[in-house]
């Protein structure tokens, strides 16, 4: 009976698509991530975000941050710590008497729970896919994740790229520090004997900072003995900080007296480098106006006051009479200058200084540096100009490095430009797009395909230091001789019988240009003396001969073309490596193609924000996309 169409067509698709499942399962990035496809002509792209509201600023910050590897890191492990010490560490609030509010204690539970690390995670992994057509989504969840974790809207009228990017952060900084806090309460609290966790370690401690957290395991002593868990757990916080977060070291120094001020620290998340109002300027004259020795004028000294304190009383205890003012005044006076041997700066109580306007006004050097360089550095290039009636846009050219070297002599790190966002337009309105290099970051990039895997694995699992033996044609009457011989030398220098099993004719492969001339005279003068040999020693016929020099031929002409294909593979393997680091996505919002590093460096005039990543000595940041 014949069938019907309609089965046929049905047992068909069957076939075809259990046909492509096997292809996928087998091979899928064979088609999908591998450059070795049929279908070369294919255009790779990313994925785009949607501008529905005027939300330029927020899609170019995202695409920004998308493209840096080592935020990436610190979300995934972020979020794996938490999920690995349970929900109840970070669900409790540390002395609900001072968070009287509902609301303060709800804000503190999210900022330990990690709501804006857990969004922005999200967002970036779709951002990172890798679509086979052009694929647009949108920001919007990201969006109500923070509107909800800041209860309030956020304002589509005043868009500045740079306060988005603070913002998000800045709340990034808190939530880690806030799940550092979360983890040293509950080691304190576990770890300390019973009965003593109040006496041992208070929650004021654990709050302001985490090197106070001391934890103990209970042995039936007084103390208790030290947890090591506690050192180990400290050291990962403090290598897993927050990849954003660094220090800035301000010092003063009076001109006068040269005394030093106490060194003032603060932490950032993104520096802020004022744009001169030139024609053109470098990124390094930016960072000048802001590490440079800065001079400022009428400073009135705390060394100098206390000095000219002493100066004072000592004139006025010369002109009193009274004993009892005389001795008041020489106690002061005793007090004061022991405040200037020991620390100037510490308020004294109990004595009247001189009026302020008496004390004198010095000049005095403001130092700045940075004390601990972050991982990921955001540098924003403030281009606003305000006068007395409106602000307008700073044109200036910046150029800037691809290579940015930051930090003393002796503690110098290196940083290389991963993302900018440019802004377009003038100071009341404009647009942001982004750059971002084509790097695309486990566990969403498949840097090798099916077929190259398959053979280095083959190769890592039946390794041979020892040169493969030449087989003689079968015509040639000495090649029992031949492959004797071979075998012999073979096996001296130590190949094993499993081995030998698994030789295979062909030479070993060089790995570069110049090896590959030396690998192919060795050939030619191994061939040529075998030759000769074998005419040598041979009584064959001349038919013998014939078919050994034409087998002889005709192998050489396998090897050279064996040798030749491998060269230029590896060379376009290399070059494919070389080009991998010069490519670059510009995105505008959906819109997105593919740019050189020549152009990045060259938006002088528009570039706005920065994004440089700290290099890792012999790691490779990225692959090809």
């Amino acid at each position: 009976m014949q069938e019907k169409p309609t089965t046929v067509a049905a047992y068909a698709a069957g076939a075809s698509l259990a046909a492509i499942a096997l292809f996928y399962v087998f091979g899928p990035n064979y088609t999908i991530d591998g450059d070795d496809s049929n279908d070369s002509n294919r255009k790779k792209s990313i994925v785009g975000l949607s501008n529905l509201a005027n939300d330029c600023f927020i899609n170019s910050v995202l695409q920004a941050l998308a493209g840096l590897g080592d935020l990436r890191v610190y979300l995934i492990r972020e979020l794996h710590r938490r999920a690995l010490d349970g929900p109840e560490i970070y669900g409790a609030i540390s002395r609900p008497d001072e968070l009287p509010q509902e609301e303060r204690s709800d804000k503190l539970r999210e900022l330990q729970q990690g709501v804006i690390t857990r969004a922005l995670k999200e967002m970036l992994d779709r951002l990172n896919e890798r679509p086979i057509y052009k694929k647009t989504i949108s920001a919007r969840g990201f969006i109500q994740a923070l509107e909800l974790a800041f209860r309030t809207r956020i304002s589509r009228n005043q868009q500045d790229a740079q306060e988005f990017l603070q913002i998000v952060l800045e709340r990034l900084c808190d939530e880690h520090h806030a799940g550092v806090r979360a983890r040293n309460r509950a080691l304190g609290t576990i770890g300390m004997p019973i009965g003593s966790e109040t006496a041992a370690v208070p929650e004021s401690s654990t709050l302001e900072s985490s090197a106070e957290v001391e934890v103990r395991i209970d042995d039936g002593s007084p103390h208790g003995l030290p947890a090591l868990i506690e050192t180990k757990l400290k050291e990962i916080d403090g290598e897993s900080g927050f990849p954003f977060e660094g220090k800035m070291e301000s010092q003063i120094e009076c001109q006068f007296c040269h005394y030093h001020y106490k060194p003032n620290q603060t932490a950032f998340v993104n520096l802020t480098l004022q744009v001169p109002q030139k024609s053109s300027t470098t990124l390094n004259a930016c960072f000048d106006g802001l590490l440079k020795t800065e001079y400022i004028e009428d400073f009135r000294c705390d060394h100098c006051r206390l000095q000219h304190a002493v100066e004072y009383k000592t004139a006025e205890r010369a002109r009193l009479r009274s004993p009892v003012e005389q001795e008041r005044l020489d106690r002061e006076i005793v007090l004061i200058r022991e405040a200037l041997e020991k620390d100037p700066e510490v308020e004294l109580e109990g004595i009247e200084l001189p009026p302020s306007d008496l004390a004198p006004k010095r000049r005095i050097a403001r130092h700045m540096r940075i004390t601990k360089c972050p991982k990921v550095i955001a540098i924003h290039l403030s281009r606003s100009i305000y006068d007395h009636s409106s602000s307008t846009k700073n044109v200036a050219k910046v150029s800037f490095p691809e290579r940015l070297p930051l930090g003393g002599i002796l503690t110098q790190k290196m940083y290389k430009l991963l993302a900018i966002v440019c802004h377009k337009g003038s100071h009341q309105s404009g647009h942001y797009e982004s750059f971002r290099r084509n790097y695309l970051y486990a566990p969403f990039s498949t840097p090798e395909t099916f077929s190259s895997f398959a053979q280095s694995r083959v190769a890592s699992e039946n390794p041979s230091a020892a040169q493969s033996p030449r087989l003689a044609p079968k015509s040639s009457p000495d090649s029992g001789k031949s492959i004797s011989s071979a075998t012999s030398s073979t096996s001296l220098s130590g190949a094993s019988p499993s081995q030998h099993s698994q030789l295979s004719p062909s030479l070993p492969r060089p790995t570069s240009p110049v090896s590959r001339r030396s690998f192919q005279s060795n050939i030619s003068r191994t061939t040529s003396k075998h030759t000769s040999s074998e005419d040598t020693n041979s009584s064959s016929t001349k038919q013998g001969r014939f078919s050994f020099s034409s087998a002889t031929r005709s192998s050489r002409t396998v090897h050279r073309s064996s040798t030749e294909t491998t060269a230029t593979g590896i060379s376009s393997r290399m070059r494919r490596r070389r080009k991998s680091d010069d490519r670059w996505w510009r995105i505008s919002d959906e819109k997105i193609k593919e740019c050189k590093t020549s152009d990045v460096l060259g938006m002088q005039k528009d570039v706005y924000l920065l994004f440089y990543e700290m290099e890792k000595p012999s790691s490779r940041r990225g692959t090809e996309g």
